[in-house]
């Protein structure tokens, strides 16, 4: 699981699974079916006949939600409703994760803000149990107003995190450079609401305000393609997306030049930070990542 710190992210996602041949597609339906309830002690709760999930947060606690199956690549969507008012010192994360000590991870971690102030977008990629890939992002709308699309594709080639359909990062495979990339731990899915005020608004200046509690996040209207691991195999079967049908086309999907230019509007216009540009950070030299087209 992810570590409650401002270098990781966790991330959130989605589910509601059919086989259709050799992809698992799920859709909007009961989210009781795909997701367990795991920690909040009631703070949690599945309602509308399996329609809406909302965690919520409060002095004594936050809450948090797992997938029931683990997954191995796959194109997913999630509609999410922030914490809205002032939501300073609160996280909410979204995001994928693998179990043991050389874990991978692609997340989603939103940090919460005073009243009026923007939400910050957290976004990371662990591999092999290194992370320390930050991108924050703005976002050009209100999250808190309304549900958002929040979009992880993960297929062998590349991770692209979208929202609203517009891609906002990509992650390439560089193994060929000496870059991990998360390829071979199935991952499930994670979301919680928690407090981080030590670190997650201004750098811990700004205090969750508990007269505001309690906190609540909606989720609604999964909907994915993925490749569940089970048994030690893949519902996908090979790995290798060499032949794919308009079913499961996502595992050779890459950006066209429309999204690339989508890409280059949202880092331009709603980036705040970017590991790859951060020298003093990194004084002997930027990750290989940062410097491999």
């Amino acid at each position: 699981m992810a570590s409650m710190t401002s270098s990781s992210v966790p991330l959130i996602i989605l589910l509601v699974p059919v086989v259709l041949g050799s992809i698992m597609v799920a859709s909007a339906g009961n989210l009781n079916q795909d997701f367990d309830i795991t920690w909040g002690d009631g703070r949690a709760n599945i309602i509308n006949n399996g329609e809406l999930l909302t965690l919520s947060l409060d002095k004594t606690s936050g809450s948090g939600f797992q997938s029931k199956n683990e997954y191995l690549f796959g194109k997913i969507d999630m509609q999410l409703k922030l914490v809205p008012g002032n939501s300073a010192g609160t996280v909410t994360a979204y995001y994928l994760s693998s179990k043991g000590s050389t874990w991978d991870e692609i997340d989603f971690e939103f940090l919460g803000n005073l009243s009026g102030d923007p939400y910050i977008l957290h976004t990371n990629v662990f591999s092999q149990g290194k992370g320390n890939r930050e991108q924050q992002f703005y976002l050009w709308f209100d999250p808190t107003a309304d549900f958002h699309t929040y979009s992880i594709l993960w297929n062998p080639q590349r991770i692209i995190f979208s929202v609203d359909g517009t891609p906002i990062r990509e992650f390439k495979n560089l193994e060929s450079n000496g870059v991990s990339f998360p390829k071979n731990q199935p991952m499930r899915i994670y979301s919680s609401l928690w407090n981080a005020d030590d670190w997650a608004t201004r750098g811990g200046l700004i205090k969750t305000d508990w007269t505001e509690a309690p906190f609540t996040a909606s989720y609604r209207n999964f909907d994915a393609n993925a490749c569940v691991w089970s048994s030690g195999g893949s519902s996908c079967g090979s790995n290798s997306p060499s032949s794919t049908s308009s079913s499961n086309a996502w595992l050779a999907q890459e950006l066209d030049s429309a999204s690339q230019q989508r890409l280059k509007w949202a880092q331009k216009n709603y980036m705040i930070y970017n590991y790859c540009t951060d020298t003093k950070r990194f004084p002997q030299g930027l990750p290989t990542e940062c410097t491999t087209s």
